[in-house]
């Protein structure tokens, strides 16, 4: 098993690792996201209620309720944008995943021998090359949402 084969098949395993890694955080901080929202709202209902229920309370106090309530509509509009990017990111990385196995795929025939391929090698050949192509264009297209996203934040 040459050198550069073992270094290849290890460098996958690592990025699949990473991958891995990502996917869970991922995973971990959408959870935490979907929390926040239950406690929001129900920090929100309760605003509400203050202010529909108590229309004899000072002016002063209303006007802090509302001030909450704003900022609970803000804190989950952040929420929503974070939620949003984190979902583009799965996205991406099962087409990370996807890639990579369709590369895996393409170096095994790209390695044999041009004598030894057999037409429906090729074939399979061309067919994966044309997977990975619309992967990588995939992939492409998150990119720019990504960037679009960006420019329209700031």
């Amino acid at each position: 098993y040459p050198t550069w084969k073992r270094t290849l098949a290890r460098r996958a395993r690592e990025s699949q690792v990473k991958r891995f890694c990502r996917a869970q955080a991922i995973q971990r901080r959408l959870e935490e996201i979907e929390v926040t929202f239950r406690e929001l709202e129900q920090q929100g209902i309760k605003l509400e209620k203050l202010l529909r229920d108590e229309n004899e309370s000072p002016a002063d106090q209303q006007t802090q309720w509302t001030n909450q309530l704003l900022y609970l509509v803000q804190k989950k509009n952040n929420l929503m944008t974070e939620e949003s990017d984190l979902m583009i990111a799965v996205q991406e990385l099962k087409l990370e995943e996807q890639q990579c196995q369709l590369d895996q795929k393409l170096r095994s025939y790209m390695n044999k021998e041009d004598t030894l391929k057999t037409p429906e090698d090729e074939k399979a050949e061309q067919e994966i090359l044309k997977q990975l192509v619309e992967v990588v264009n995939k992939r492409n297209i998150l990119i720019q949402l990504q960037e679009e996203k960006r420019l329209s934040e700031l």
